[in-house]
């Protein structure tokens, strides 16, 4: 090799060794309450202006099939946070009421805790998954601060609490109209507080649960009235927190995620999907949007349509921090090479439970239900008639029955719903909240 070249490779090593390592990145995740998959204008919203999220997903990456682990809060928060089919945590039947005693075991391991001790962590907003030692507050499960509420912002009695990890708990009256512009406040304090680590910021969010509190500054604004205000006041803070975010240089080392609990209850749009909040096994009550954001680790624009659920969160997002999953059995799967590559889904398959009872099984094309609600009673289709059949990607709605005409899918199906029964149901609890 002549001289020249030699030293130009050398040159080359140096400045390759002199090149600052890129940091880990950072993780927000904001958990919307009881938001509609159609809620939003990226998702078909036509009276809901949305143009931050909308924006978010125009430059990041949008799931269209994307589910809630329950159709009601606790049991989704649950599945979320630990990557593990609530069932297995015994949050799985009902919510959590301000008389309970249960929450979510310290054996579990959250998304917090996998990040530890490299990031500092904050939940801001609602916790909604135990408000009695030793499962309150969150700070016992990995988190460095708590500002926010124990449960629903509709539960008795309630407060606002702050606590930091082996500090005081602190209590204040709650402005209901203000909070959701309390909890990005918070959050963007703690994003500029610990600028100079790796951070991971939960923001789960109390709207737009009902019952609604429009912030004065928005009250009469949406052509969805209230329910539109308070979903517009939540995308006005997307986009300051994204503005924070470049201010203080750090878009570029953030991963950012917006998705919703469960489906909407009793306003909001499911979009084409049947049924809502707590509907049994219509995927109007597990369906919900899902953008994530993160210039130069995601692509910009994409649209993905493989199935996926929010137990995926925690192994997508350690996998994306370069962390290892922790050593439990995880029902969620890495979503990177969907996300970046628009590789198939991890899943061959999706359970959807109703409390502590197997509802229903997705694969990519078909759904096989076999719980619904008729009433008063909580029907198992099989009892009495037959399990129901949908192909939904050509029906979302699920108002087509197709086991007649697909026998060979109806008895795959049904074997999977077997098998799926029998691994899960003999762990539920059967506890009862009083509540």
């Amino acid at each position: 090799m002549r001289r020249r070249e030699v030293l130009t490779a050398l040159a080359g090593l140096g400045a390759t060794a002199a090149a600052p390592a890129r940091r880990p990145p950072n993780v927000v995740v904001i958990l919307a309450d009881d938001l509609g998959w159609g809620d939003l204008g990226s998702y078909g919203s036509k009276l809901i202006a949305t143009p931050n999220l909308d924006r978010l997903a125009r430059e990041g990456v949008r799931l269209t099939d994307f589910y809630a682990s329950a159709n009601v809060c606790t049991p989704s928060r649950a599945g979320l946070l630990t990557g593990r089919y609530p069932i297995r945590t015994g949050l799985a039947n009902q919510v959590i009421q301000a008389p309970d005693t249960n929450g979510l075991p310290l054996s579990e391991v959250t998304l917090a805790e996998a990040l530890k001790p490299d990031y500092a962590t904050a939940l801001v907003g609602k916790w909604h998954l135990g408000h009695v030692a030793p499962y309150w507050p969150p700070t016992v499960q990995g988190f460095d601060l708590f500002f926010g509420l124990p449960y629903s912002h509709d539960m008795k009695p309630l407060a606002l609490y702050e606590s930091r990890a082996g500090g005081d708990l602190t209590r204040e009256d709650v402005d209901f109209p203000r909070l959701t512009q309390r909890f990005f406040k918070r959050g963007r304090r703690f994003i500029e507080d610990n600028r100079d680590r790796p951070f991971l910021l939960m923001l789960t969010l109390t709207a737009p649960h009902l019952e609604l509190f429009p912030n004065p500054a928005f009250a009469g604004r949406s052509r969805a009235a209230a329910y539109g205000d308070v979903v517009e006041e939540i995308d006005v803070e997307v986009g300051r927190l994204r503005e924070h975010l470049k201010r203080l240089s750090l878009d570029r080392d953030t991963i950012v995620i917006f998705t919703s609990d469960n489906g909407p209850w009793f306003e909001g749009s499911a979009g084409p999907m049947r049924d809502r909040k707590g509907g049994a096994s219509w995927d109007g009550g597990y369906r919900a949007p899902f953008i994530a954001w993160a210039p130069g680790r995601l692509p910009a624009g994409k649209l993905r349509r493989g199935i996926a659920m929010n137990t995926d969160v925690l192994p997508t997002v350690l996998s994306l921090c370069g962390r290892p999953a922790p050593a439990v059995e995880l029902d969620g799967r890495d979503l990177t090479a969907l996300l970046t590559r628009d590789a198939a889904s991890p899943h061959d398959e999706l359970v959807l439970f109703n409390n502590e009872q197997v509802a229903a099984i997705r694969t990519d094309r078909w759904k096989y239900v076999d719980r619904s609600y008729y009433r008063t009673i909580d029907l198992p289709l099989s009892a009495r008639y037959q399990p129901l059949l949908f192909d939904v990607r050509a029906d979302p709605a699920e108002v087509y029955n197709l086991a007649s005409l697909h026998p060979a899918v109806m008895a795959e199906m049904k074997g999977r719903f077997d098998r799926a029964k029998a691994t899960f149901e003999p762990l539920g609890r059967r506890y009862k909240p009083p509540g």
